[in-house]
C-alpha cells in the first residue's frame, strides 16, 4: 500500500489526508507546531466550493457545526453611500461560512483524528531526500526521522519544503499590508443575519458581520512596511490604533466599531509571484506552499480544501506518481493562476491611488453592482469537484479549466 508524509497541519494538510485515505493511501501529518491550538485566530471564509471540497470526503458536517452562514454582501463607499448588494453563494454546496482559522486547523485535525488518522505535533522539517529505491526520507529538528511513498508539502507560505522541491523558487512577498480583525459587541452597528457589510474606504477596505450569538466579526487591511514573520513588536493595541487613524476620516462604521473592540488580531500578510515548479521526484506543494494569492479574494482557505481533494484524485486513477502530479498540475495550475489576478485586482479596487481613482472605482462597482443579485465571481464558487469522474492520463489545458 502506497503511504504519504504531509507536512503541515493547517487546512490542506489534514483535507489531503483524508482524501487520500479514502483512495486508499494511508499517511502521516508532521506539524512544526506544538499543538494545533497555536493557530492563529484571524477570521476565515470558507466558500461553496470548498464547502462542496469538505463534502466530497465527508467532512463537511464538522466545519457546519462550528461556523455560521453569510449568503450576501452590501457594499457601501467611503462615505457611507450604497453602492449594491450581490450573493455570496454558489450553486454547489452551502457557503460561505465564516469562523476562526484557529477552529478550522482544529476541527479539520480532530475530524482526521476521528478517522484513524495521525497528526505529529512538534515536527520541523530539516531536509527531505530520495532514497535508492524511489522512497522519500524526511529529518525533523527533534533527530527523529521517517519514510514513505511521496511527500506532500502542506506547510504554509513559509514553506521549508518548497525550497527543496525547487531551491531557485521565489520567496514569499509581503502583501504591503497586514490584514487585522476584531471581534466585539456593539449592537448599534450590527449586520443583517447573514449579511457582510463591506465598506470601499478612501485609504483601505472594511468589512463586518454579525455572528447569531450578537458578536460583530469585522477586519480590514493596515497598510504597513514588510514585517518578519515573527515580529510580534506591534502589540494588538498599536494595530488597533493604526486601523483607526487609517479609517477615522471615512463616513462610515468602522472606526467606531474597531474603538469598542478589545479582543485584535492581526497577522503579516504575504504572496508568492507565480511558482514554475511544484513538485519533483515524490515530493509535491499544496496550499499556500505553491499558490498564496494576495488575500483580497478570501478564498486561500477553500483552494487548499480543492487542492487535497483533487491530489487524491490523480493517485487514485493515474498508474504512477509522476503521472499523478503531472495531472494535478494540469489541472490545478489555471484556476489558481486566475485567483492570484483576481486577488490583484482586488486589492487595487480595494485600495485605490487617489482621489480620481478612488472616484471612478466607486462608479465601476455601483455600475457593477446595480441591479445585480449574482456573484461576480461565479467562476470560483461554483467550482465542482466531480469525485466520480476518472482523471484521464493525458489531461489537455481545455480540461484543466472546467
Amino acid at each position: 500500500m502506497t503511504n504519504a508524509l504531509i507536512i503541515g497541519s493547517g487546512i490542506a494538510g489534514p483535507v489531503a489526508a483524508m482524501a487520500l485515505q479514502k483512495v486508499g493511501i494511508e499517511s502521516v501529518v508532521y506539524e512544526a507546531r506544538p499543538r494545533s491550538t497555536d493557530a492563529i485566530r484571524a477570521i476565515v471564509t470558507v466558500f461553496a466550493n470548498g464547502m462542496d471540497a469538505l463534502r466530497t470526503v465527508e467532512a463537511d458536517l464538522p466545519v457546519l457545526d462550528c461556523s455560521f452562514p453569510a449568503e450576501r454582501s452590501e457594499a457601501f463607499d467611503s462615505g457611507g453611500r450604497p453602492l449594491g448588494q450581490r450573493s455570496m453563494g454558489g450553486l454547489y454546496g452551502v457557503g460561505p461560512r465564516t469562523l476562526t482559522y484557529q477552529r478550522l486547523c482544529q476541527v479539520l485535525a480532530d475530524e482526521a483524528a476521528r478517522r484513524g488518522l495521525h497528526i505529529e505535533y512538534g515536527k520541523r522539517l530539516v531536509t527531505a531526500t530520495h532514497t535508492g529505491s524511489g522512497r522519500m526520507v524526511v529529518g525533523f529538528g527533534d533527530g527523529s526521522h521517517a519514510e514513505g511513498d511521496l511527500l506532500i508539502g502542506a506547510d504554509g507560505v513559509h514553506s521549508t519544503l518548497r525550497r527543496v522541491v525547487d531551491p531557485a523558487a521565489a520567496e514569499p512577498v509581503s502583501a504591503g499590508s497586514a490584514p487585522v480583525c476584531g471581534y466585539t459587541r456593539n449592537p448599534a452597528h450590527s449586520a443583517k443575519p447573514e449579511t457582510y457589510r463591506m465598506f470601499y474606504g478612501s485609504r483601505t477596505f472594511f468589512a463586518y458581520t454579525t455572528a447569531p450569538d450578537g458578536e460583530t466579526w469585522w477586519f480590514t487591511g493596515v497598510p504597513t512596511p514588510p514585517v518578519d514573520k515573527a515580529d510580534h513588536t506591534i502589540t494588538p493595541a498599536q494595530w488597533k490604533q493604526r486601523a483607526i487613524d487609517i479609517l477615522a476620516g471615512d463616513r462610515i462604521p468602522a472606526a467606531d466599531i474597531i474603538r469598542c473592540t478589545d479582543d485584535i488580531v492581526a497577522v503579516p500578510a504575504y504572496h508568492l509571484p507565480a511558482l514554475p515548479v511544484w513538485y519533483t521526484g515524490h515530493m509535491i506543494l499544496v496550499g499556500d506552499a505553491a499558490h498564496a494569492a494576495e488575500p483580497n479574494a478570501g478564498h486561500g482557505a477553500s483552494m487548499a480544501m480543492e487542492d487535497g481533494v483533487v491530489l487524491a484524485q490523480c493517485l487514485r486513477d493515474l498508474p504512477t506518481i509522476q503521472d499523478a502530479f503531472t495531472a494535478y498540475d494540469r489541472l490545478r495550475r489555471p484556476r489558481v493562476a486566475r485567483l492570484m489576478s483576481t486577488s490583484t485586482r482586488m486589492s487595487k479596487t480595494a485600495v485605490p491611488a487617489g482621489p480620481l481613482r478612488r472616484t471612478l472605482r466607486d462608479a465601476v462597482l455601483l455600475k457593477r453592482l446595480k441591479g445585480r443579485a449574482r456573484n461576480t465571481e461565479d467562476w470560483l464558487t461554483n467550482h465542482h469537484i466531480n469525485w466520480n469522474t476518472p482523471i484521464p492520463q493525458n489531461i489537455d489545458g481545455d480540461a484543466a479549466l472546467q
